[in-house]
């Protein structure tokens, strides 16, 4: 049966003015909302008291790094993981990778699988979800997984050796002019496919008009550098002409091949203990991105077992629900939102969240600890997070188990924790998801 639309009436609207003017905490809020953001109207002191920043696992990090006005999350969180064995190895007292460096190829290899997309897509018409999507899909986002096809061809360097600049630490100007570029060349690449030219000859010197422009607004790559420094005892350290890929290898070592990317998506159309892949994501061509969805039981225990192990975790959630950056607190208990706007709805299940496009992933961290109760189960996570140290507890956070529940989607795990039958699913061709798929997005 067809829906009849009805229209809003001044009748209705009457009867909706009576309601709201009869109601005396709706008044009171009013009042409230009009010189309180909603969070601190909403915030529960009494049950965010319930989360307070001590953890009976805790693992020392080296204090908080600054992505500033860009969508690096998930590049500042990997390099927070890294920097900390060459701290390890180098004893040092502060060191942090050159996330400006990352801009750098992150873009350079998103364009060239954008266009690659692109021409892969020629015979699509104008409209169709799938070229719509790619069209939209340049951004600062990223996954794990994009990280370690990073990493695997470019290798990383110290921040010393290639300093942020303006535009790595401000992404948005030059982001919105990239992709109005790849737009423009996606119609010259489609024309050209359409008269049968030679689009290969042509996407090359698209991609050398490119490299200038990145060069223009991240500096040129470095190549070779020397690595200088001095340990926490003072002495002097110099190691000469490394490469970015001689520097991971010696002093960063962690065989990223390693670790594996375990989810919670909680949907009926991906049954847990398999895995998942997603059309036209990544940044490097020929890079895989894989995924294994486990239960979110699963998860925690395989999280807690490599704390416990004193290795960090990187981590991606929904940082937009229930949160709080002055006193760095995520917790559903500790925000009243429901009650703030007269009682409206906002319960769902995880599942129903994503099915019905109401969160998903957007923001990596790290795991740095956890609270266990007296029956060895977590309460709350500590998390560092890469706002600077203004934000939050000097820029550590905690997260309630149940917030850590609805709103975490991914951990990168090693391998050596997973049951044998889940590394077997892992060695399967994985399940192909749509491009628009939740588990598709980007920290």
């Amino acid at each position: 049966m067809m829906h009849s639309a009805r229209p809003i009436t001044p009748e209705l609207i009457a009867s909706f003015r009576k309601g709201y003017e009869e109601d005396r905490t709706a008044r009171v809020l009013t009042a409230a909302a009009s010189r309180t953001e909603l969070t601190e109207i909403a915030y529960d002191s009494a049950a965010a008291a319930k989360q307070p920043h001590t953890f009976s696992i805790e693992l020392k990090t080296t204090g908080i790094t600054n992505q500033r006005k860009s969508g690096r999350c998930w590049l500042f969180a990997s390099m927070n993981l890294m920097r900390e064995q060459v701290i390890r190895r180098c004893d040092l007292e502060q060191f942090e990778l050159s996330g400006n460096y990352f801009a750098f190829w992150d873009k350079f290899e998103k364009i060239n699988f954008f266009l690659e997309s692109i021409l892969d897509c020629t015979a699509l018409p104008v409209g169709d979800r799938t070229l719509d999507w790619i069209l939209d899909s340049l951004g600062d986002g990223g996954q794990w997984d994009m990280m370690v096809s990073l990493v695997k061809k470019y290798g990383v360097v110290p921040k010393s050796a290639m300093p942020e600049t303006a535009q790595s630490e401000g992404t948005a100007v030059l982001m919105r002019y990239l992709r109005t570029a790849l737009r423009r060349d996606a119609i010259e690449l489609r024309r050209l496919a359409a008269e049968g030219g030679d689009t290969a000859a042509r996407k090359d010197e698209m991609l050398g008009d490119y490299f200038k422009a990145l060069c223009i607004a991240f500096g040129e790559p470095v190549q070779h550098f020397d690595f200088e420094y001095r340990d926490k005892k003072g002495d002097f350290h110099a190691d000469r002409d490394l490469t970015p890929l001689s520097f991971y290898e010696k002093y960063v070592g962690i065989d990223l091949g390693d670790y594996v990317s375990v989810i919670n998506a909680p949907t009926q159309d991906k049954p847990f203990y398999k895995t998942y892949t997603v059309k036209y994501l990544g940044n490097v061509v020929g890079g895989s991105i894989r995924y294994l969805n486990l239960p979110m039981d699963e998860l925690k225990a395989l999280t807690i077992r490599q704390l416990q192990d004193g290795e960090l975790v990187w981590f991606g959630s929904d940082v937009g629900k229930y949160g709080d950056r002055k006193n760095g607190l995520w917790d559903t208990a500790s925000f009243r939102f429901s009650d703030v706007l007269g009682g409206l709805r906002l319960d769902m299940t995880k599942e129903e969240r994503l099915d019905y496009r109401d969160s998903a992933m957007n923001h990596a961290m790290v795991i740095c600890g956890v609270n266990l109760d007296a029956e060895g189960k977590p309460n709350r996570w500590k998390i560092e997070n890469s706002w600077g140290e203004d934000a939050g507890c000097k820029g550590y956070y905690v997260a309630s188990d149940e917030w850590f529940n609805e709103f975490t989607y991914q951990v990168i795990i090693h391998k050596k924790y997973l049951k044998a039958e889940w590394l077997e699913a892992l060695a399967q061709p994985p399940i192909e998801l749509e491009p628009w798929d939740p588990m598709g997005t980007l920290a």
